[in-house]
């Protein structure tokens, strides 16, 4: 009979099980791993550095880099944040650096230092870590009066008085839950970057720029009321993001896209991603105001050719492609172009249209939408709301965030917070 069992050998679980035996040294605690590693998602996080939060340490503004969880994390934000974490680290003697872009890596650029950190605060607090332990079943039991959980993993049974599931997203370990009467939402991909087959965007991966971008609903034809037999398009815009773009060899990715694919996580999935994009490549301005800024140029440039000319702050390699597409001849010169050229170029750099099919995985970070409902869990404690004594932590509940450490983060306080729960009543 285990005090404690922790399914999931993984961020979440690890921070769990060191902060319970931590809390409480004479809990018998054991972490149940399906593989015959830990922490595999710590080791590829950021690219093998390991991403371990974010230097944004006001809750408020935290909480609006996750498309869902955002209401429910303000409250475990500030019981436990990214200061916290900080914290937690250095008094294991592990520095953190801040890069340009907010995300904090240890200073050994190695996920490794995580890893050791976890293993051998495991090991020095008495965490029992079992491998190749994959749970085929969970049960509540009754035993001498008392509630207790049963757990079946493919080697052994084993009972305990708390339960703290921390699984990521193992559609197993959900429809097992489910059979426990929670529901769960379902699961799909939340950080992804486009596929895009475009002649403007072909031969230029690795051009990145600040953009814009859309998401617009298939065109609706509507009619008109007051001009009978003729109809206009409705462009809806049902998603949209805005920050550095990345052009790859498959299509597109970069912090606007990836943004994005998170908010839209649900949407897109419905729309089986086939949708259409568009992209202000200048979302400082519109379509009226790079008209009169061409036609200036047209006055001042006019024995250059178009081609030639970067008329505004984009790259060189897409200004020629857009110039291109605009059907502007590659020696034309500014002052032969006319209206309808200068429209089609003006509309390429505010309103330029892509067909996306399909999306492909972003990196190793691999992250998804779905999970326990979060109106089933307690955000005080992260406790089930229908059963006493089963805790939740990390992926495993509807929660997830953009890349930038802040996946990492809800699972460092949702196992923290968990953990105060779970020991609440022993201390």
């Amino acid at each position: 009979m285990f005090d404690v069992l922790i399914v999931g050998g993984g961020a979440a679980g690890f921070y769990a099980a060191i902060h319970i035996a931590e809390a409480d040294s004479s809990l018998k605690i054991a972490i149940l791993e399906r593989g015959k590693e830990v922490l595999s998602k710590v080791k590829v996080s950021g690219g093998g550095r390991c991403n371990v939060t974010h230097a944004e340490f006001d809750p408020s503004e935290l909480v609006k880099n996750y498309p869902r969880g955002e209401k429910e994390l303000l409250g475990p934000f500030h019981t436990y944040c990214s200061g916290d974490t900080v914290s937690f680290f250095e008094e294991r003697g592990i520095d953190l650096k801040i890069e340009d872009d907010g995300r904090m890596f240890p200073v050994s650029n190695s996920s490794q230092t995580i890893i050791d950190c976890f293993l051998n605060e495991a090991n020095r607090l008495g965490v029992q870590v079992l491998k190749h332990s994959s749970v085929v079943g969970i049960a509540s039991v009754k035993k001498d009066d008392e509630k207790i959980w049963e757990i079946t993993s493919i080697k052994k049974t084993y009972q305990c008085k708390k339960l703290l599931i921390a699984t990521g997203s193992n559609p197993k370990i959900w429809k097992m839950l489910e059979k426990l009467g929670h529901s769960v939402e379902k699961a799909v991909p939340s950080l992804f970057t486009f596929n895009i087959l475009d002649e403007r965007i072909k031969g230029i991966p690795g051009v990145s720029t600040y953009a814009s971008v859309e998401v617009l609903a298939k065109k609706v034809f509507q009619p008109k009321i007051t001009i009978p037999l003729k109809t206009r398009v409705a462009d809806k815009v049902l998603l949209n993001s805005e920050g550095p773009l990345l052009i790859t060899h498959w299509g597109m990715s970069g912090p606007a896209i990836l943004k994005l694919s998170a908010w839209g996580a649900k949407i897109l999935n419905e729309m089986s991603y086939k949708f259409q994009l568009r992209i202000n490549w200048l979302p400082d301005y519109h379509s009226e105001q790079v008209i009169n800024l061409l036609q200036e140029i047209k006055e001042i440039e006019a024995k250059k050719t178009v081609l030639r000319t970067k008329a505004v702050e984009v790259p060189r390699r897409l200004w020629t492609n857009l110039v291109r597409a605009s059907g502007i001849p590659e020696d034309m010169k500014w002052a032969d172009t006319n209206k309808v050229q200068l429209q089609s170029l003006a509309d390429q750099l505010t309103k330029c249209d892509f067909e996306v099919d399909g999306k492909s995985t972003f990196k190793e970070e691999f992250v998804t939408a779905g999970g326990v409902n979060l109106k089933e869990i307690n955000f005080k404690t992260y406790e089930s709301k229908l059963h006493p004594n089963l805790f939740f932590a990390g992926e495993v509940i509807d929660v997830d965030a953009i890349t930038g450490g802040f996946n990492f983060q809800n699972a460092w306080s949702g196992g923290y917070i968990a953990a105060k729960g779970i020991t609440r009543n022993n201390t």
